[in-house]
C-alpha cells in the first residue's frame, strides 16, 4: 500500500478549478515532485495534503487513512515554505525548537532534539544566530531542520529554492538530497523549474490546468513524453507533428510542414489520417558539412540562422529549405569558442528513426 494516496481530488475557487480529478500514489521513503507552470494547481494539490485546504471531491489517504477530520496541526506533514517563514525575532536554536514546545515535548529533551536536527543540516554551532546573520542557504536549512525536528511521515516543500541564485541553488539541490536520503522522510516537492526537478525526483507528476499529464521517473519523462505538453514542458524539444502518411513495419512517417516526411519508430492503430508528432531532443540532432549523406532515415538541407556557446556545449537553430526551424546541439571537442558552424553556413541535419519519440494526437 502507498504512504499517500490522492485520490480523485478536486480543488474549486468559484467557477474556476484549480485541480481536476487528480488520482496518484507516492511512497514511503520517495522523493516525489509536482512539477508544472504557474497555475497548473500543484501548490493547490500541497495544500490539501498539508491540511490548509480542504478538496472538494476526492480523498487524501496516509497510511490508509483519510485526513479529511484531521487539521494541520493534527497531521504528521510538515511544510517548507518559498519565504522560509522563520520568526525574525527567535534564534535558530529558538526556531527549530518552536514545533517541539508546540508538541508539549518535554523540556528537558527539546536541546538534544534540536541539536541533532541543526546537525542533520549541518548547522552546528548556528544555534545562537538570528535569521538576519544568516545566508539565504542557512536560512533555507534552518526552514528544514524546523520541519524535520519532528520527525514528520511527510515533509512538503514549496518551491524553496525558487528565491536563491543559480549558484547557491544548485548546492541546496544537491543538499536536500543527501537530506532527504539520511532523515528516509517522504518528500512531495513543487516547482516550476524542469531542469530542479529531473535532478532531485524520484518520480515526477507533470501537471497542466489541473490535471495531471504524466506521472514517471525524470528519464522515462525526459525520453519517452506521453503527450505534446510533456514533450515540450521537460528541457527543450523539437515538436515536428503533422499529419501520418505511412503506417510500416515498426515505423511511422509524419508530413511535417515547412520539413517534408519524418520517420519514427513505432506502432499504432491511428488511421492514415490521424495526427501524430515526433519530440526530437536537440542533442539527437547531426549536423554535417554540405555533401554528406548518411545512412539515417531522416535527413534534411538547411542553414544556420544562429548559435549559442555555452561552453561544453553549443546549440544550434537550422532553417531548412521549406523555412522549419529545429535546434541541434552539440558537444564542443576543443576548449575555448569551439564552434563548428556559424551562422549562414549551409548544413545538412540528420537523425535515425529511433532518436524521436512518437506522440499521438
Amino acid at each position: 500500500m502507498a504512504l499517500l494516496e490522492i485520490q480523485d481530488v478536486t480543488r474549486r475557487f468559484g467557477d474556476f478549478t484549480a485541480v481536476d480529478r487528480v488520482s496518484l500514489s507516492i511512497g514511503a521513503g520517495e522523493f516525489f515532485t509536482l512539477l508544472g507552470p504557474s497555475g497548473c494547481g500543484k501548490t493547490t494539490l500541497l495544500r490539501m495534503i498539508a491540511g490548509f485546504d480542504l478538496p472538494d471531491g476526492g480523498r487524501i489517504l496516509l497510511n490508509g487513512e483519510d485526513l479529511a477530520e484531521r487539521p494541520p496541526e493534527a497531521r504528521p506533514v510538515r511544510t517548507v515554505f518559498q519565504s522560509y517563514a522563520l520568526f525574525p525575532h527567535m534564534t535558530v536554536q529558538g526556531n527549530v525548537a518552536f514545533p517541539l514546545k508546540m508538541a508539549r515535548t518535554p523540556a528537558a529533551e527539546i536541546p538534544g532534539k534540536v541539536a541533532e536536527a541543526l546537525a542533520d543540516v549541518r548547522l552546528s554551532g548556528f544555534g545562537g544566530r538570528f535569521p538576519h546573520e544568516l545566508s539565504g542557504g542557512q536560512r533555507q536549512r534552518v526552514a528544514i531542520a524546523r520541519a524535520l525536528v519532528t520527525h514528520p511521515t511527510i515533509l512538503l516543500l514549496d518551491e524553496p529554492l525558487a528565491a536563491l541564485d543559480a549558484k547557491l541553488r544548485e548546492e541546496m539541490q544537491i543538499e536536500l538530497i543527501d537530506m532527504q536520503k539520511e532523515a528516509g522522510i517522504t518528500f512531495v516537492y513543487v516547482t516550476h523549474d524542469q531542469t530542479e526537478a529531473l535532478a532531485l525526483s524520484h518520480r515526477i507528476a507533470v501537471m497542466n490546468k489541473g490535471h495531471v499529464e504524466q506521472i514517471d521517473a525524470p528519464d522515462r519523462l525526459y525520453e519517452l513524453p506521453r503527450t505534446r505538453f510533456v514533450a515540450e514542458f521537460i528541457g527543450t524539444c523539437n515538436l515536428l507533428a503533422g499529419p501520418i502518411t505511412d503506417i510500416g513495419a515498426g515505423a511511422i512517417t509524419i508530413a511535417v510542414p515547412d520539413l517534408g516526411p519524418v520517420t519514427v519508430a513505432g506502432t499504432t492503430a491511428l488511421a492514415r489520417a490521424a495526427e501524430g508528432a515526433v519530440a526530437l531532443r536537440p542533442e539527437k540532432v547531426r549536423l554535417h558539412a554540405p555533401g554528406i549523406v548518411t545512412a539515417d532515415a531522416n535527413w534534411f538541407q538547411g542553414t544556420v540562422t544562429g548559435s549559442l556557446y555555452q561552453g561544453d556545449v553549443t546549440v544550434y537553430r537550422v532553417r531548412s529549405a521549406q523555412g522549419r526551424e529545429l535546434e541541434a546541439l552539440l558537444a564542443n571537442s576543443a576548449s575555448g569558442l569551439a564552434k563548428f558552424f556559424e551562422p549562414g553556413d549551409a548544413v545538412g541535419m540528420s537523425w535515425p528513426a529511433d532518436a524521436g519519440h512518437f506522440v499521438e494526437g
